[in-house]
């Protein structure tokens, strides 16, 4: 885990993904977003950013409440029959920032579709999207589903015109 200070917050590192991907042999759907970012990397799971709203929309497309707790997320995805990981493995990046992103070794997702039974992907934002369809749509045969970034940086869409958006992938599952 790399923490940013003051010195380098503004300098290209190269970060390799600390995370798993979480699927299982019966998830129906591939949640991607582009690479972890700054938070979520000392949160040690998947949308840890606090002003993140994907789990706000989990919450509500779900009917749920859940908590940060790792563990009662991570089991809150896999009953869902949702995967998760990200289409980058490793990159250059300054901070967060995906626009800042290059260099990319892309993640490796043949055991994800080759263990899982996904039907769908669904990318979590345009750059997620972007490096799904370089690597790996043609590979997994699914072309792919360009969702709205949850990200904190995309504030064009309030959380209802979100909820709105994703609510498509409750037909996958």
């Amino acid at each position: 885990m790399v923490k940013l200070n003051d010195k380098n917050k503004d300098r290209y590192q190269t970060i390799t993904h600390p995370l798993e991907p979480l699927f299982r042999d019966d998830s129906k759907i591939l949640i991607l977003g582009s690479f972890p970012s700054v938070k979520t990397r000392e949160y040690g799971f998947f949308y840890g950013h606090p002003q993140n709203r994907f789990w706000l929309i989990m919450d509500k497309l779900f009917s749920v409440s859940l908590s940060k707790d790792i563990e009662e997320r991570r089991n809150f995805l896999l009953r869902h029959k949702i995967a998760v990981y990200d289409s980058i493995f490793q990159c250059d990046i300054i901070g967060s920032s995906d626009s800042s992103i290059k260099n990319v070794i892309p993640s490796n997702l043949s055991e994800i579709f080759q263990v899982g039974d996904i039907k769908q992907v669904f990318c979590n934002g345009g750059t997620s999207y972007k490096y799904y369809k370089k690597y790996h749509a043609k590979k997994s045969g699914i072309e792919g589903v360009q969702l709205p970034s949850t990200s904190p940086a995309n504030a064009r869409y309030s959380l209802d015109d979100l909820v709105a958006e994703w609510e498509q992938i409750l037909e996958f599952i």
